[in-house]
């Protein structure tokens, strides 16, 4: 069975360094001085090789093709001037590892997002010129949310190139992490912030604001991707219709923009719970397969996989099916 993982990460080490004041930069940090990763070490392991290392990872777990992306911090939280510049030197890189190894790369493009007329020209490019499939956001610009329609020429452009966009979490605005994360062990109150539970449920509540702030009125055919199960939308969306459909001003009920704009990927999140909740939410043709390297070990998301309880048919559109589709990968 062919397996593609779509939320795969890398960075640049430039990007690295100027990302190095950066609150999550410095997590990673205290994540080695707990003993989450080796010191002195890249954090984590494996984050800068498009190459070998990577290749042989994904060989061992049976993983047949990557959709490479820039980690979060990318360039969200960058000047303009200095986020122009990355992110296309960071998309370069990909399109160079994607060149090197055409049937096991693929790639989503890194924007700067504080310029959107620009990040929309580089999607084009990127797109039209490198064969790039979407591209990744990483959450809020500097506390803005992308229902600001200060963003939307990205939208309208990814729209007419028929790809879509992956919105990645970050962490939380500053007032947000300190009202409601503050108060623990600097790892803890990191980590509880972010990666175990902040940036998800501020993912969720950002994707509501799309559908609420008529992103997808304006823009029907844009499809957004989000990972992580759904970032805690799918057990939710019932009870946000129920309570809040009828004061909303939009075309279509909350929901229905879920089940058509929408996909979710299993990243990081291998557990069988959340994901029959994501099946009766979103339905199996609009779930894919997604590891979150290397933050998750290819392994532990194959396992996963072929644990699943479900029908061959249906692994297989998880696997690589529902992905060919959206991203025109089939050949």
């Amino acid at each position: 069975m062919k397996i593609i993982a779509l939320e795969e990460h890398f960075t640049t080490r430039a990007l690295r360094e100027a990302n190095a004041d950066h609150p999550l930069t410095k997590m990673y940090d205290l994540l080695a001085d707990a003993g989450q990763w080796q010191k002195g070490a890249e954090i984590p392991a494996g984050i800068t090789d498009l190459g070998d290392g990577r290749l042989a990872d994904m060989d061992a777990a049976g993983i047949d093709m990557q959709l490479l992306s820039q980690t979060v911090p990318a360039t969200e939280s960058l000047a303009s001037t200095a986020a122009v510049r990355l992110a296309a030197e960071a998309n370069d890189v990909i399109a160079e590892a994607v060149s090197a190894h055409p049937d096991r790369f693929a790639g989503f493009a890194t924007l700067p997002m504080s310029e959107p007329k620009t990040a929309a020209d580089e999607l084009d490019r990127t797109v039209s010129q490198l064969g790039f499939r979407g591209a990744m956001v990483n959450g809020h610009v500097g506390g803005r949310y992308l229902d600001d329609e200060f963003f939307w020429p990205v939208f309208e452009r990814a729209e007419a190139l028929g790809v879509p966009i992956y919105l990645h979490p970050t962490r939380p605005p500053q007032a947000v992490f300190d009202a409601c994360y503050a108060g623990f062990s600097p790892v803890v109150t990191e980590i509880l912030g972010t990666a175990a539970w902040g940036w998800h449920v501020d993912t969720g509540l950002h994707a509501l604001r799309l559908i609420i702030g008529g992103v997808f009125d304006r823009f029907p055919n844009l499809q957004i991707i989000i990972g992580h199960m759904g970032e805690t939308l799918p057990s939710m969306i019932w009870r946000v219709e129920d309570r809040m459909g009828k004061l909303v001003k939009l075309d279509r009920p909350i929901p229905h923009y879920f089940t058509q704009n929408f996909h979710i990927t299993i990243s990081g999140v291998f557990d069988y719970a959340p994901f029959a909740s994501a099946v009766h939410a979103i339905g199996i043709d609009r779930i894919m397969f997604a590891v979150d390297y290397p933050y998750s070990t290819n392994t532990a998301g194959k396992q996963f996989l072929d644990s699943l309880p479900i029908s061959p048919g249906d692994k297989e559109k998880i696997a690589h099916l529902n992905a060919e589709r959206l991203l025109g990968l089939a050949k």
